[in-house]
């Protein structure tokens, strides 16, 4: 297909868009986040983003928090670990989980997880920048929920850079709260697995690339990649270039800003694109809706798939399936480095975003442990009978999308959350 083509292609995409949100957002343009709920405390600011949003040629992470006081006024789950903790009496100088934010105990619970399984299996984490007290919080995190030890010293844990060695890259706290999410949201859902953590030297789409690349050459088959950036001419070079390797599960978050653009590598022809939900607890389980902020759009570049079959993109859409992403209903992580950064004290905060989604799926995939035959999503789609669902919510922000499946979570597939998200892991 001629360049001439795809951009003839991506002019449709966008015409679909502006006429399914009454003209009102371009294809180029990001969706606002779902308004603040508001408390008795009075409003609730919208979250925070850990990454700038990236520039040409790079990519940013997905993470966006809240502060534990600021996750409670806009309604955020009670953690049952946490409260159970602070009535136990844990001693003010002990780490104990914060009383909002969901544990692994939810996580198991959300998705019907066999938590014993996972045992040989190993998931790489690929990142930006380094967090050098990324082992330490981790040891925290699994010490709160009395998930096994993950040291490298007991060789569950390892970190390298993006040519293998130990020498790390500079620190950055927004990216090392990403480290700090993905490395806690894979123990959550798989805490019998091995880490591989690659730290790049930057976001620029070579360097993270070559971070991909190691991963796969240290013999990693589940790839989490929490990460983003624009679609522009060279993104299937860089596709083919680091995030084409058969038999290797390559995970990789939506985005966070809605109904909008494909981003990249998400959009890619062997990427499980991982879109995003809100969680609630009900009287009879767990309610997931598509979360406001999870990215969805149709690709300018990548051909569609032939296992994908959803009408009104002509080329690659995304998602292909969706976990917990919604901030307000997000993971509790712990984490020591650099929140003074964003006016918060270090320790517990409460942490989602796509960049959330992406590790929980990479975990329960290591639990499946089929990760060779997710070399694509072929796999989920020919398996969708192990995902439930999702209908309700839409990631369209305050614009009127016209109910359509790109940015509405309907019956059968849609853009937000894919195909649905996970109950056990027979779809994976």
């Amino acid at each position: 297909m001629t360049t001439a083509m795809r951009r003839g292609l991506h002019s449709m995409g966008a015409a679909l868009t502006a006429t399914l949100l009454g003209g009102a957002m371009a294809l180029s343009g990001g969706a606002a986040l779902a308004a603040p709920s508001q408390g008795s405390a009075g409003p609730v600011p919208a979250p925070s983003r850990a990454c700038d949003r990236a520039s040409a040629g790079s990519v940013a992470c997905l993470s966006l928090f809240r502060s534990v006081a600021a996750a409670q006024r806009a309604g955020a789950p009670a953690n049952v670990a946490g409260l159970a903790a602070r009535a136990s009496g844990v001693s003010s100088n002990a780490v104990a989980p914060p009383t909002s934010g969901y544990g692994p105990a939810e996580i198991k619970s959300i998705y019907s997880l066999d938590v014993t399984k996972g045992v040989g299996q190993t998931v790489a984490i690929v990142d930006a920048y380094d967090n050098p007290n990324a082992e330490k919080d981790l040891a925290a995190f699994r010490s709160v929920y009395k998930l096994p030890a993950c040291t490298s010293a007991n060789g569950c844990f390892r970190k390298v850079n993006q040519r293998g060695g130990t020498a790390a890259p500079v620190g950055d706290p927004g990216w090392g709260l990403e480290i700090a999410l993905d490395l806690q949201a894979v123990s959550a859902t798989c805490p019998n697995c091995r880490i591989l953590q690659v730290e790049a030297d930057s976001s620029d789409f070579n360097d993270i690339g070559a971070a991909v690349n190691r991963a796969v050459s240290l013999g990693a088959k589940i790839v989490s990649n929490s990460y983003g950036g624009d679609e522009f001419n060279g993104v299937i070079a860089l596709g083919k270039q680091f995030y084409s390797h058969p038999g290797v599960a390559m995970v990789v978050s939506s985005g966070d800003s809605g109904f909008t653009a494909a981003s990249f590598p998400a959009a890619w022809r062997s990427a499980i694109a991982v879109g995003g939900t809100s969680v609630a607890k009900t009287a009879t389980g767990w309610k997931h809706t598509a979360w406001s902020g999870a990215g969805s759009g149709c690709s300018a570049w990548i051909a569609k798939p032939s296992w994908q079959k959803d009408p009104h993109c002509l080329m690659r859409t995304t998602s292909d399936l969706s976990a917990l992403a919604d901030p307000d209903t997000g993971l509790a992580v712990y984490d020591t480095y650099g929140l003074e950064q964003f006016g918060l004290p270090p320790g517990w905060i409460v942490v989602g975003g796509t960049s959330l989604a992406a590790p929980l799926i990479s975990g329960m995939i290591a639990l499946a442990g089929n990760a060779p035959s997710l070399g694509t999503a072929k796999y989920v789609y020919d398996h969708r009978a192990g995902l439930s669902d999702v209908i309700g919510g839409s990631n369209a922000g305050f614009q009127d999308c016209g109910g359509d499946y790109l940015c509405t979570a309907l019956k059968g597939y849609d853009g937000p959350t894919g195909l649905g998200t996970p109950k056990g892991v027979s779809a994976l």
